[in-house]
């Protein structure tokens, strides 16, 4: 079987609802997650704006961005702004940077050197980036704080940074954007209790009785889904796009969480 074919452009939606003791309230918050787009000439434009319309087509009350939006350079800047600003004109929309979007990883692989190039683009499409920094919003009625960390592999997760700012009220749910689900054990002092992940691809290939051996993480517990991690919860989407155009039981995904 050649697996380039069918599974990379078959997405799907993934619903997952998630309680966080002692933090529910009346008024649900959906999430819309997509991560590890890879724009590239693997990953077309059309095909990352077809994942983005699925999405909003959930009627999300806000969209967070995990990282990797590009693999290499940005491919037709115009066209990925727009396709983007549906996302924020949409609702209120917030990104991390994974490895491949610019800094330390990604120049000797070919991106770019830092992450002034994603950083201008998002902006431009009205997406706010929280790179080693947390902002309190309010979503369909409800406060929500979102801490976002800079990737790992980049060697520019600052958590000090990122949650110095957060507010204190223990009432209001945390939520951690964070490409890498390996970034937990920089994050494990800190108070939080949602980490929203891409970067594995879900192990973009996974057989049986053996896994998902290509997942380019540490820690095999959290390739995909939602999982618990010492009274916290974790969750890893296989993301929408691919390296290698590979995926074998592993469909790329469009996420949407419902915090109950």
């Amino acid at each position: 079987m050649d697996l380039r074919y069918v599974e990379p452009r078959w997405l799907r939606v993934s619903k997952v609802g998630v309680t966080l003791p002692g933090k529910e309230a009346a008024r649900p918050v959906r999430i819309l997650q997509l991560s590890d787009f890879h724009a590239s000439e693997i990953v077309p434009l059309s095909f990352i704006r077809k994942a983005i319309e699925m999405g909003i087509k959930q009627n999300p009350h806000i969209t967070c961005l995990t990282g990797d939006l590009i693999t290499g350079k940005i491919p037709d800047r115009p066209a990925f702004v727009e396709a983007l600003r549906l996302l924020s004109n949409h609702g209120p929309c917030f990104a991390c940077m994974g490895n491949h979007d610019g800094g330390l990883w990604a120049r000797p692989h070919g991106g770019y050197a830092d992450l002034s190039e994603m950083t201008g683009l998002l902006e431009d499409a009205g997406i706010t980036v929280l790179h080693n920094r947390a902002m309190q919003v309010e979503v369909n009625g409800r406060d929500l704080e979102l801490v976002g960390l800079g990737d790992l592999w980049a060697n520019d997760a600052e958590p000090w940074t990122a949650f110095g700012g957060v507010q204190t009220s223990p009432q209001v749910p945390r939520v951690v954007l964070s490409h890498n689900p390996d970034s937990k054990k920089v994050i494990t002092e800190y108070d939080w209790d949602l980490m929203l992940c891409g970067h594995t691809h879900g192990g973009q290939i996974s057989l049986p009785l053996i896994g998902e051996p290509l997942a380019p993480v540490t820690d095999h517990r959290y390739v995909a889904g939602l999982n618990p991690w010492e009274g916290r919860q974790i969750y890893t989407t296989r993301g929408v796009g691919s390296l290698n155009g590979l995926r074998f039981n592993r469909r790329p995904e469009v996420t949407i969480l419902e915090l109950g």
